[in-house]
C-alpha cells in the first residue's frame, strides 16, 4: 500500500503520527501510522493507494506542526546490493513515472539522527549518479525546476530506502526539510535562530514587510539577554524588551531598545499598542497561549510570534488544548488571522506559533 512519509525531530515520532492521523482523517484519507521511536520519521500507511497522493497534494508541510517534510511513497526497497543500488532505485522511479507530470528536482535524503548522519556522504554521492540516470531516461528535467514535482529517495540504511515524490505546493523547499541558518556573531544567544527561522519560513515575503517594517514597534516578553530582540533590531524596529534580567549592551547601544524590568504577564505596551508581540518565556503553554490571546483580542498587538514549551509526553494534545481557547476567542472577532504552528529545526522541546492579523 502507498504511504505518506513524514520527517521529524528524533523523539517526536509519536506526536507526528498522531497529527498525521488526525489531519488525514479530516481530508477523508484513512490508514495507520508506523514508526520506530528515535528514527526521525513516520510512515502513514493508507488503506486506499490514491489517498497517499491526495495527502501529498492537499496537506502542506507548513500547515503541520511536527512534520519537516512530507513525501508520497510508492516503493520500499530492502536488501539493496552494495554493488548496484542504482538499478533497483531507478527501476522503482521509472515504474511509477508519469509522462504528464514533470519531475524537476531530486532529493536523496536521510533522517536527522546519528545513524542518518552516517548516510549523509553516501546520499550526496548517490544523488549524482541517480540524477544522471534519471535525466538519461527523460525522467528528470536537465535544469532544476523548483515548481515542478520532486523525486525523493530516503535512505534508512545503506541497503534500505523509500522512494517517492512530493508536490511543490506542499513540500518544504529545504533538503531533509531542514532550514539551516548561520548564527550571527553579534546576537547575544542562540535563541535568535528560532525567531529568524520563524520569520523566514512561516511568513511570506509580503508578510515580513508588513509585520516587521522599519520604524514599527514591538514588544519582546522574556527578552533577556536579547536573542529575539536582536532580530527585531536588525529590521530597524523599536523594541520594548521586558525581562528582569539584563539586555545585551550592544542592543541597548542601538537606541532602538527600551528595557523594562517587569513581569511579562502584567506588562502593557507603553503607547497602548504595538505592531508585533514576540515571546519566548519559559512558562506553561496554556498560560502563554492565554496571554497571547489577551494581547491580540485587546488590540495591544496586531500580530504575535511566540513559543509554547512542551512536556515530554502528549505534545500534540498539549498544543491542541493550549491553542483551542485562543482560536475560539479570535474567531469571535471581526478580524481574520493567518495562524501557523511549527516545530522548527532550531526549536527544541517547544513549538513556534505565528498569528498574523490580515
Amino acid at each position: 500500500m502507498a504511504s505518506l512519509l513524514g520527517y521529524c525531530r528524533a523523539g517526536y515520532e509519536n506526536d507526528l503520527a498522531e497529527e498525521l492521523t488526525v489531519k488525514a482523517s479530516a481530508l477523508q484519507c484513512f490508514g495507520y501510522p508506523k514508526f520506530e521511536r528515535g528514527s526521525g520519521y513516520v510512515q502513514f500507511v493508507c488503506y486506499n493507494d490514491t489517498d497517499a497522493d491526495t495527502l501529498g497534494q492537499k496537506l502542506p508541510v507548513i500547515d503541520t506542526v511536527f512534520a519537516r517534510q512530507l513525501v508520497v511513497i510508492t516503493d520500499e526497497l530492502n536488501d539493496l546490493s552494495r554493488e548496484d543500488r542504482l538499478s533497483p532505485v531507478l527501476d522503482a522511479i521509472l515504474k511509477h513515472d508519469d509522462e504528464s507530470v514533470q519531475n524537476g528536482l531530486l532529493q536523496v535524503e536521510h533522517a536527522d539522527t546519528d545513524a542518518g548522519k552516517d548516510l549523509a556522504k553516501f546520499c550526496r554521492k548517490f544523488a549524482v549518479v541517480l540524477r544522471q540516470a534519471l535525466r538519461k531516461n527523460r525522467a528528470l528535467t536537465f535544469k532544476e525546476k523548483k515548481h515542478a514535482r520532486a523525486l525523493h529517495v530516503f535512505f534508512t540504511d545503506f541497503d534500505e530506502c523509500l522512494v517517492g515524490y512530493s508536490y511543490a505546493q506542499c513540500r518544504s523547499p529545504h533538503a531533509n526539510g531542514i532550514f539551516r541558518l548561520k548564527f550571527p556573531s553579534a546576537a547575544p544567544s542562540r535563541s535568535t535562530l528560532k525567531l529568524e527561522e520563524a520569520i523566514l519560513s512561516m511568513l511570506s515575503a509580503k508578510q515580513q514587510q508588513q509585520v516587521l517594517r522599519a520604524g514599527g514597534r514591538a514588544v519582546d516578553l522574556g527578552a533577556c539577554p536579547g536573542g529575539w530582540t536582536y532580530q527585531l533590531v536588525q529590521r530597524e524596529m523599536f523594541v520594548e524588551a521586558i525581562d528582569n534580567g539584563l539586555i545585551a549592551d550592544n542592543l541597548m547601544a542601538t537606541g532602538l531598545v527600551e528595557h523594562f524590568a517587569a513581569d511579562g504577564f502584567n506588562y502593557k505596551p507603553q503607547f497602548g499598542r504595538v505592531d508585533l508581540l514576540v515571546c519566548d518565556m519559559i512558562e506553561r503553554p496554556d498560560r502563554v497561549a492565554k496571554l497571547m490571546g489577551d494581547w491580540l483580542v485587546n488590540h495591544w498587538a496586531d500580530h504575535a510570534i511566540f513559543n509554547l514549551k512542551l512536556p515530554m509526553k502528549k505534545r500534540y494534545e498539549t498544543v491542541t488544548l493550549a491553542m483551542a481557547d485562543v482560536l475560539a476567542r479570535l474567531q469571535k472577532l471581526d478580524d481574520s488571522f493567518v495562524i501557523r504552528m511549527r516545530h522548527l529545526y532550531h526549536d527544541r522541546d517547544e513549538i513556534t506559533v505565528s498569528i498574523l492579523r490580515e
